[in-house]
């Protein structure tokens, strides 16, 4: 008897069964250094943004960016059922497993073949064990295989269902805030008509989006490196553009709903800074300034114009760097880690919103 073979079987198995069992089952965050999934994901992705540079074209870059989850999943996938399959045929071959074959003889490949239709339930019966040890655990692996078919098939709707309401808050963002999401245009399309009550209602939905986006999120860590729609949104643009908005609430817009403000805030901080920790990105406290003096002043004149006053006192100003401080480098970590981009806080100047245009115009 092989024993070293038999023990890598064993742990082969029992790896490919907990990490299936932390990523489908376990509806709450893994905090242990070492996880096979997290290797994987850290193992493929930076080749794969590394070899989409080459890529030409910003659409073209960001359509393969896309390609990046959906694939993972399946790869993913294919590498735990491949570790059950060889893990049980290293325990057959190295405890001499005796099979009735066509060709009278067994090995290697035989072992693997036998697992292989044993973990699919394909009963071909063509090789069949001659022993009680080796029948029990035909019928174990045959179980495991369909028990772990029958999870993969109802986690990826449940995966689905996550990603389309995500999607459908960041796709209703595209009228109420611009096309990338910006605070200044957001307060400004509110500010029409006295409309500052429905800012208030908007960030409470935003609120709650946040905290299903930081659950889902944290079971499902895949769901970041599935990209929106279009290339100028992003589920990190908008809670980025959340943030901004409230930002500029809480230090002091008037007529505004600071309150809700501040709720939505924390909510939203929480989640930037959760998602950060899974992705083990590090922070960018030096990175380049969304939001310099210059830009802050041309924000301010901007709301004014629209009949918004933003405070402009040096507390007003202090303020609004702490607050940009508790969010910003986790931002920035996150968008340098999955290839996303930050929405800047005021886009001068008109510019057309998704809505208003589609690919026909853009051939013509």
């Amino acid at each position: 008897m092989n024993y070293l073979a038999a023990f890598t079987g064993v742990i082969l198995i029992w790896l490919s069964l907990w990490e299936g069992f932390e990523t489908i089952i376990l509806p709450r965050r893994v905090t242990r250094r070492f996880r096979l999934t997290r290797l994987f994901y850290r193992s493929t992705w930076v080749p794969w943004t590394s070899a989409v540079r080459h890529v030409a074209g910003p659409q073209n870059r960001e359509n393969y960016l896309s390609f990046f989850g959906p694939l993972s999943l399946l790869l993913l996938f294919g590498i735990w059922v491949g570790g059950i399959i060889f893990g049980f045929a290293l325990i057959h071959w190295a405890t001499g497993t005796a099979f009735n074959t066509p060709e009278g003889t067994s090995g290697l490949f035989t072992c693997i073949y036998f697992s292989g239709t044993t973990f699919f339930t394909l009963g071909l019966g063509d090789i069949a064990p001659l022993t009680a040890l080796p029948r029990v655990m035909t019928v174990m692996e045959s179980g495991m295989g369909f028990g772990f078919l029958a999870l993969v098939i109802g986690y990826l709707p449940a995966l689905n269902q996550s990603f389309a309401r995500r999607e459908v808050k960041i796709s209703l963002l595209d009228a109420r805030a611009g096309s990338p999401a910006t605070a200044a245009e957001m307060l400004r399309r509110h500010g029409r008509d006295q409309a500052l009550e429905e800012l208030r209602h908007l960030l409470h939905d935003w609120e709650y989006w946040a905290s299903e986006l930081l659950e889902s999120h944290l079971s499902y860590p895949v769901l970041a490196y599935f990209r929106s729609h279009h290339e100028n949104q992003s589920w990190l643009a908008a809670l980025t553009a959340i943030l901004d908005t409230c930002a500029l609430v809480m230090v002091g817009l008037e007529g505004a709903c600071e309150r809700q403000a501040e709720l939505t805030f924390a909510m939203a901080r929480h989640a930037v800074v959760d998602l950060s920790h899974v992705f083990h990105s590090t922070l960018d406290r030096g990175g380049e300034d969304r939001l310099p003096p210059n830009r802050l002043t041309e924000m301010r004149q901007f709301l004014a114009e629209a009949g918004l006053r933003l405070r402009s006192d040096e507390d007003a100003d202090e303020r609004l760097i702490s607050l940009r401080s508790m969010y910003e480098p986790y931002v920035a970590s996150l968008a340098r880690h999955l290839r996303l981009t930050v929405p800047p806080w005021y886009i001068p100047g008109d510019h057309t919103d998704n809505w208003q245009t589609s690919g026909w115009e853009h051939a013509r």
